[in-house]
């Protein structure tokens, strides 16, 4: 397991995620088998969100509840949880009173006494930079909170935290897979008339913002087919890049599901992938990604096989 620096000055960390999105309805020994499969594949980063679950912090306790976690267990690992999303209605909220009673919570339903790392789940469109720095000054000085960060956001968001919060921003976790790669694209069909890929959807190139500025990119929904449900491999709308994946596979001896997840831990960013999956066979093979030396031309021919133009 390849681990990456979070952070601008951040401890390393593993270069895979474990998801806990989808754990509300397992038993307790399937999260334990989930979590231990984790482990035994050298994933020691762990991440959750309020709104996880349906039920506000319901797959945080669901966590709790299974594993009962030691405090030298607690140590060995990273739990990182986001705030942000109000369900319902819906709208976004990073003020103040809900980043400070929402971490409470967690820390309730995680049963541990500081989150590693917390994230600003959503770009909130009513956000006060100075509230969300009090927060962050108040959770870092009592100890609840060890390293903050994003998630989905721009360059210019992030930077209009940055006018405020004096913590570094450690992450941005955003969504990126083979076939939902714009924020990489772009970068390489630049200045190329007529190419779709070559449009900035981000607001300025959020992968080189992160690498100039030490932010550690965490990629969600790694194997997304694109915006729609579902997942690429064995997709009938991508025959070349499975074709290409199984190539890869058998080449290296892993799984697909290891190829596609090397194809973002082998860019020099030092991303962290994010896996979403409650299958503890499938967290192993994903595992084996982790730092699978694909080549430049095999990069690149997963990238055009997945339909990017490369000029």
């Amino acid at each position: 397991m390849r681990h990456v620096p979070l952070g601008p000055a951040g401890a390393l960390s593993s270069n895979i995620i474990a998801g806990m999105m989808r754990i509300h309805d397992k038993s307790d020994q399937e999260i334990r088998d989930l979590y231990q499969a984790a482990r035994t594949a050298g994933i020691s980063f762990f991440d959750h969100a309020d709104i996880y679950g349906g039920e506000r912090h319901l797959c945080e306790r669901r966590f709790s509840e299974a594993l009962q976690l030691t405090p030298s267990d607690r140590e060995e690992i990273i739990l990182q949880t986001k705030t942000g999303i109000i369900t319902g209605d819906p709208y976004f909220d990073s003020s103040y009173e809900h980043i400070i009673s929402s971490v409470e919570h967690s820390l309730q339903a995680l049963s541990t006494d500081y989150i590693d790392v917390l994230l600003i789940h959503r770009p909130d469109a009513l956000v006060e930079p100075d509230e969300v720095a009090r927060a962050f000054d108040e959770l870092e000085s009592s100890g609840k909170v060890r390293a903050f960060g994003v998630s989905n956001h721009t360059p210019r968001q992030i930077d209009l935290l940055k006018t405020a919060v004096r913590q570094p921003i450690v992450a941005n976790q955003v969504q990126l897979s083979l076939t939902h790669s714009a924020i990489i694209a772009q970068g390489i069909a630049s200045n190329m008339v007529g190419q779709p890929d070559s449009v900035t959807l981000d607001g300025g190139g959020i992968v080189d913002y992160c690498r100039i500025n030490g932010i550690t990119l965490q990629a969600w929904s790694p194997f997304q087919k694109g915006a729609a449900p579902g997942v690429l491999f064995d997709e009938a709308a991508y025959p070349e890049l499975n074709a290409e994946l199984h190539r890869l596979a058998a080449r290296y001896g892993v799984t697909a599901l290891a190829v596609a997840t090397a194809w973002i831990t082998r860019h020099p960013a030092g991303m962290q992938v994010v896996l979403g999956t409650t299958t503890p066979h499938r967290v192993r093979d994903a595992a084996l990604g982790s730092d699978l030396p694909l080549t430049r031309r095999e990069w690149y021919g997963l990238f055009q096989a997945a339909g990017h133009h490369v000029p």
